[in-house]
């Protein structure tokens, strides 16, 4: 995602909402500069950050959630 999508996306907030903008494509330094700026409080999560909130939280989800991403645990011997 390039500034002018970031731009465009801030542009439709309004003073006192919190912006969440997930991109699995990532985010171009222009895009990340636009959200540091802002005044209006903007994360950006690309794939790396979404997949691992995701590993996470994933025992917090629900039944609905769990169908859509369906993760079994792996355990792995320790060095």
């Amino acid at each position: 995602m390039g500034a002018q999508d970031i731009r465009s996306f801030l542009g439709g907030l309004r003073e006192g909402n919190r912006g969440l903008y997930v991109s699995t494509g990532g985010f171009t330094k222009e895009a990340k500069y636009e959200a540091e700026r802002s005044n209006v409080p903007c994360t950006l999560i690309d794939l790396d950050e979404l997949a691992s909130l995701v590993i996470d939280n994933y025992e917090k989800f629900d039944l609905e959630g769990c169908t859509l991403i369906p993760l079994v645990k792996v355990y792995w011997p320790a060095e």
